[in-house]
This record gives C-alpha cells, structure tokens and sequence, in this order.
C-alpha cells in the first residue's frame, strides 16, 4: 500500500491527538480523584461516637451531657456560604456556617442518677450548646431550619420543650441569646420583622472593586474571608443586623429593646437596669476583619433608650503590630457594685516598642453616667485583665511585660489603688509555676467571682511536673500568699478538676482517664475521700487499649531538655525497629529552663480522633507525638536560628529512639500541621534525617506575611534575610525527599492561604523534586468532614508506606 504525504500526516495527527486525549483523561484522573478510605480497622476508630461534652448546672446539682458528630458529612460543609468581614455565614439560616451536628441533650441529676432526655424538636437540629438558667431549672438552646434559626427552651426535671414564639434569631455577630438573673427572661438578638429580602449579588459588576490608601501604616495580618465589594458591605449590614428583644420564658411576653442594630457585645450591669452595647456602624473595611470595623459602645437604660456614649472608634486598621488601640478596650462591669464600669486605655500609643514609664491606665465610671471617669491607676505594662474576689472591691490585676514574656499579677484593693501586693509573677512559658486559672462561683444576686473562703480563693492547674502533667486543685491565700493542694490527680492517673459538687467547697466533680480507662466523671469528697462514678462511658474503641504509650526525656546538643509521647503497636517486640513518624509544632521561649519543661502526660486514655497522626501506630509505626521543638532566644530576633534549633531538636529525638534500638532511622517521617507544616517543609530542606515529610495546611512563603509571623516581631522590610532564608520556597530546590502536602481548598486562617501549598508544590515540580498536592473541597484550616479526615488518613499511609518502607 502506497503511504501519501496527506494520509502518512492523517495518521500521525490521529495518533498525536490521541496521545494528547490519553494525556489529558490522565491528567483530569489525577487531579479530581474520589474520597479514598483507609483501613477498616482505622475507620472503625474514627467513627465511634465521641463521649458527650458535659456542662455543670450553676446549682451543682446535675449535669447537661450533649452528643454530637465532630465530623459529618461532606454535604454540611458543601452547604452554601457567604465570605464575609472575616465569617462565613449561611445566608438562608442567617446564621454562622455549622461544622458540628450536636444530637441528644440530657439531664443527669447528681443526688439520685436518674437521667432526663429533653425532647427533641421534630423538623430541626440542634445548633449550639445548650444555655443552663441561672437558677438550673431550664436550659435554652437554638435549632436550626430552613426557615431560619428558632429558640427553644426546656424543662430539665421532666424534659419538655417547646420553641420560644414565631421568630428566629441571628448569631452571625456571637451568640444570639442569654439568660437574665431571674431565669425567667432571656436577651436575645432576633432577626428584624419586616426586613425585607436580602441585596443581590450583581451578576453584571457596575465597576470595578477599588480599595487606596493615604500614606497611613496600615500593619495588619493578611486576613481572609474580608469583604471586597459595595456588594459585599450590603449583604454583611442586612445579615449582621439583629433587633434586641426581653423574653419571657413563662408569660411569653416579647419586648422589643431599642432599634436594631449590628450587635457586637451587649452585657447587663449587675443591677440590671443598664446594657453596655457595642455596635458596628459604617465604613467598614477591606483590609480587617468585622471586629476591626467602626464601632461604637454605649450605656442603655434596660428598655433601650441610650445614656452615655462611651466610645466611638473608626476602623481600627492601624493598630501597631502586637499593639492595642487608643482609647477604652476591654470595658466591662465591676461586681458587687449596682453599676460601675472599668476599662484600660494606652498611655503609649497602643505601640508595645515605644519607650515609656507607664503603658496603660485604669479608668472607673458610675451610674448614672453623667459625670467624667475617674483615673484609677497607671500601670508599667499591659493591663490583661481582671479577677474579682467575692470581697467588695477587691480583685487581682493581671499585667504583661512583653519585653520578658512576664506576667505580674497584682491583689488590687480599688479603694486603695496605689498600694499592690504581690501574688505572682513568672515568665508566661513557667508552666511548672503556673497557679492556673482561678475557679469562679455564681452569687445568688447572679454575679459571678472567685470561689472563695475567707481569705483563700482556688485556682486549677495543668500541673505540669518534671515527671509530666498531674491535674490539681489548689487553694491559695490572699493575704499570705500559702498555697495548698486541696486535689490532685494520683500517678499513673490523668483526673482533673471540673467544678464544685456543692456551695461549701467539700464536694468536687473530676474528669477521670487513665491508659486503659476511658473518661468519665465523679464525685468526691475532699476531705473523706469518698467518691462515686456519675458516669460509665464504655471504652469507645477497644481495638486500641493494648496500645503503649510512655513519656520520653532527652536533650538537644545545646542542652535544651526535650520530650514527646513514645506510641508503640501493641504487637511491638523489644528489639525491633520499627519506622518512625515524629509529629510536632515548634513554640518559642526565651530561656531554656522553660523551654525543657514537660507539659505532656502519657497518663490519658488511648484514643484518636479525626485525623490524627497517632493513627499510624494501627498501622505499625512508632510515632513521637508532640515532639517538642523548641525555638529558644531573645523575642527579637529568636528566629535567627530557626533553622539550625528546629533542625538539632528533631535530630535529637531521632538518636534518642535510635540509641534505645526502637526505630529504624532510615525509615523516619516527620509531620505537622499549620506552623508544624512549615516545620516539615524547612527539615526536609536543610537536612537528610527524614525519608519523607507530611505538611499540612502550612505556610511556605514568609514573604506573603510580612508583617510578621506566629511570635516574629520585625516585618519583611526590617528582617528580609530572615523571611528569605526561613521561607522553604526559597529553597525548594534543596528539598529532596518525598513532600506530601494536603490543604483545604477553604483555609480561612491569617497566613495560611491554600496558594501557599500550591506554589510551593510547583516550585518543588519545576525543580525536579517529588510531592503531592491534595486540596480538600469545602475544607478550611483543620478538616472536618468524615470523607475528608478518611481521605487525609489514608494519604497519609500511602505516602508514609511508599517512602517510608512500610
């Protein structure tokens, strides 16, 4: 057969473009792929139901106990949203988008055990937790519909519900509702009647999107999810607008309470016969989120009409970077006074850099509003809040020393404000010396301040030891200063401190949890001994109580202590080595000493959630969990020596479990998440001790955060050589070892956009590297769904198997 010019060229151009059609079907096959599932075993673990979250009643009498799924289905996720001022909002619910199906509420009471499920509503769900009543009588809670978000309340001794009148309520600025001190009467922001539809989006644009700037320094992170069109501030101000209603929960009486308005904050005064309001008005802006848009908070009489303006703030964008605002920040009401008001205001500018004598001062203003505050103090550093004491008028005052990373806190009498005793003062990073958080109680009048007897008030702590974390309860003197440990958890135990079990501070609630114990709940008595179980939640997932897991110790070159938590198989032999996956987040300190110190238990009960990394030991992998990482120095500039700190802190852990003859060094992966991902992703870069890495939703570009990152206080114009040489896109040509990158294609957190990974994943590409980019559809920074979290874990094993020689 005779082959023309013409049909040798057909041929070959038939064969070509078939070629190319293969080519691409391969392509569109490795891009768009379907969820895939990891072992069976694993799956099994990831959706048992999760114990319940369990909330105390004020009166210490009962327990709410509400089930809910952590993960559901991808549809939840893929429910339409709006981007808007830094929220998501589900336009049809006028609600915040829902990530967590709670399911059923019950009641345990503590005296008999008798448990009270409250009725469910038929056409709904459950949105939120629920609210206890101040006197522990009802509880209300939201549900949502199509329709929008209802509000319901029930009875906990006998279960009923029933939703509160015919309208629906708007949580897209913070929670919609709360009780008043009679627990008869509820706050709640409703959606405007008669609002009419909401503005459409153009779907021809008038123009284009225009933002500018004046010169001014406008410093900020690089937030997502802002607003970017006139469009956009339409829909924002008729979703964020909410009316104030009083209702009665057992009249049914509805009162509608001043105009509406775009509620940010709305706080009773003790006495109940004034609300603090703050509101968002216009402009807003393109550049922060809504909480940085112009405000304004004022003093209401309780029916609405205003009495006092207490500030008006415009668009907060100028903040100085780790900075404050000028003018009143952190208002709130004092107790045990009718109606008086404290707040902090900068003597310095908001800048923390700037040089000073005294950096904040303390501001007082009574009712009825009409006279000048009053100075109450100058403080040397940042005011940081407030504990008040069951004492009239005396409280401790916390300040921080950003300089040193220090707290100091201060007993405080207000009648004498000038005269402060010392109660603590360490570094911010001295876990071991940590008090804790202090436990507050509700007075009768409603109010809530430290527990407290006599001149001792009690604090609970971690309890971070040498040996690891041991949960206490301590009571410590407001005079002398004498601590004593009235609980702490024994060894081989994990309990700590969940509240009071009466009014007299003899009886506790602990949540208890050992290696082979799930968690659940008792009541003891702290001066017997006594205790009972309120609870016997069943071990989840038995398949895992053979798993081992221990506490390890060992020291970075420099001598900087480390440790993580050690998970072996079950099956593991003593002389095998098995591969390594090491899983860590690096954190700052200035000093060593609390950079070693062990903040880890392998006291708790052996279970995973999610999309853990400790999943790998199902699949036969030792696995380091929360390795530490330390990054040790001067705040300024500790991020000089990044690279070679992270670089000798993972090496370290690696000889350690090498010299005991547990792992495989030639087999070890290393992992982590966010900042850990950024980790990973500069290990593999600037060393050879991995065989492959796993960074997950990370930021690799240091120059499209430049106006600093995690605790990094200089901007890219101050350090280029630092966000250069830290940022592993720079040297993504020195990255050759396997990098598996997994991003949600929604990350919604300052920093860490989803171009992030895909850049970096091209350059590693164009420089003849080997990776992986997997985007996860509706996902933002962590992952949720149940397909997702199955998906991650089984890319997870299949990167680790084929570069980590399992």
């Amino acid at each position: 057969m005779e082959l023309t010019f013409h049909s040798f060229f057909y041929f070959f151009m038939s064969k070509y473009y078939y070629l190319l059609f293969l080519l691409a079907l391969n392509t569109t096959l490795s891009a768009q792929t379907g969820y895939l599932k990891p072992p069976q075993k694993v799956l099994d673990v990831v959706e048992a139901a999760p114990t319940p979250s369990v909330s105390v009643s004020p009166e210490k009498d009962a327990m709410m106990l509400v089930d809910y799924n952590p993960n559901p289905g991808i549809a939840t996720l893929a429910r339409p949203f709006l981007k808007l001022g830094g929220l998501r909002i589900d336009a049809v619910r006028n609600s915040r988008q829902r990530i967590t199906e709670f399911t059923t509420i019950r009641i345990q009471w503590l005296s008999d055990g008798k448990t009270v499920t409250i009725a469910a509503p038929v056409n709904g769900r459950l949105s939120t937790m629920p609210q206890w009543a101040p006197n522990g009588k009802r509880i209300a809670f939201s549900v949502d519909t199509d329709q929008g978000v209802e509000l319901w309340t029930a009875d906990t001794k006998t279960g009923k519900s029933a939703r509160l009148g015919q309208f629906y309520i708007n949580d897209v600025l913070g929670s919609a509702f709360f009780w008043l001190d009679d627990s008869e009467q509820l706050l709640v922001r409703t959606i405007p009647a008669g609002r009419g539809a909401m503005p459409a989006t153009p779907s021809v644009p008038t123009g284009p999107n225009i933002d500018e700037t004046y010169g001014k320094k406008s410093q900020v992170m690089t937030y997502q999810d802002l607003l970017k069109s006139q469009s956009d501030e339409d829909q924002f101000t008729y979703l964020a607008t909410a009316q104030l209603a009083l209702v009665n929960v057992q009249k049914g009486k509805f009162s509608l309470i001043g105009a509406p308005g775009m509620f940010m904050q709305t706080a009773y005064s003790p006495d109940q016969q004034h609300i603090m309001v703050t509101q968002l008005q216009r402009p807003f802006s393109f550049r922060v989120q809504y909480s940085n848009f112009a405000r304004k908070t004022e003093i209401w009489d309780k029916n609405g009409k205003k009495e006092h303006t207490l500030v008006s703030l415009g668009v907060t964008d100028e903040i100085p970077r780790q900075g404050v605002i000028t003018g009143p920040r952190e208002m709130d009401w004092q107790p045990l006074h009718p109606a008086r008001l404290v707040w902090a205001e900068a003597l310095d500018g908001g800048d923390p850099k700037k040089k000073v004598e005294r950096r904040d001062k303390l501001m007082v203003l009574d009712a009825p509003f009409s006279t000048a505050p009053r100075e109450l103090l100058q403080l040397r550093q940042r005011y940081s809040g407030f504990d008040w004491t069951a004492n009239k008028d005396i409280a401790l005052l916390t300040e921080y020393d950003r300089d040193r990373r220090w707290v100091d806190v201060w007993k405080i009498d207000m009648n004498k404000p000038t005269q402060l005793d010392t109660m603590f003062s360490l570094s911010v990073n001295d876990d071991y010396n940590n008090p804790g958080d202090a436990v507050y109680q509700r007075l009768p009048n409603g109010e809530y301040v430290m527990a407290q007897e006599g001149d001792w008030v009690y604090y609970q702590t971690e309890g971070a030891t040498p040996e690891g974390s041991f949960p206490r309860l301590d009571k410590v003197n407001l005079k002398t200063r004498e601590k004593t440990t009235i609980f702490k958890s024994k060894p081989n135990t994990f309990e700590e401190f969940v509240a009071f079990g009466d009014k007299t501070y003899t009886t506790i609630i602990t949540r208890y949890q050992s290696q082979k114990e799930p968690p659940n709940y008792f009541v003891q008595n702290t001066n017997s001994g006594n205790r009972r179980a309120l609870t016997a939640f069943a071990d989840p997932a038995p398949q895992l109580t053979g798993i081992r897991h221990e506490l390890v110790k060992y020291k970075r070159k420099d001598g900087v202590p480390l440790s993580g938590t050690l998970y072996l198989p079950e099956t593991y032999k003593k002389g095998d080595r098995l591969p390594l996956f090491m899983w860590a987040y690096p954190l700052e300190y200035s000093d060593a000493a609390t950079a070693g110190q062990v903040r880890a238990s392998d006291n708790r009960f052996t279970f995973y959630r999610g999309d853990s990394p400790l999943f790998f030991v199902m699949m036969g992998y030792a696995v380091l969990m929360d390795a530490t990482v330390p990054v040790v120095g001067d705040p300024e500039t500790m991020n000089n020596t990044f690279v070679e700190q992270i670089t000798s802190g993972g090496r370290a852990a690696i000889d350690y479990l090498d010299s005991l003859g547990i792992i495989d060094r030639k087999r070890v992966g290393v992992g982590g998440h966010s900042y850990g991902a950024f980790m990973t992703a500069n290990l593999l870069a600037h060393s050879d001790d991995y065989a492959y890495g796993i960074a997950r939703s990370g930021a690799y570009n240091r120059t499209l955060t430049p106006f600093g990152f995690q605790s990094e206080r200089r901007s890219f114009w101050e350090a280029q050589d630092i966000y250069m040489n830290l940022s592993p896109f720079t040297h993504a040509n020195k990255i050759n070892e396997p990098l598996l990158m997994i991003h949600g294609e929604a990350d919604n957190n300052p920093g860490t956009f989803t171009i992030q990974s895909e850049r970096l994943f091209q350059a590693i590409k164009g420089n003849g590297g080997t990776s992986r980019l997997v985007l996860l559809p509706y996902e933002s920074h962590g992952y949720r769904a149940k397909e997702s979290i199955g998906h991650v874990l089984a890319e997870m094993f299949n990167w680790a198997g084929k570069y980590g020689g399992n």
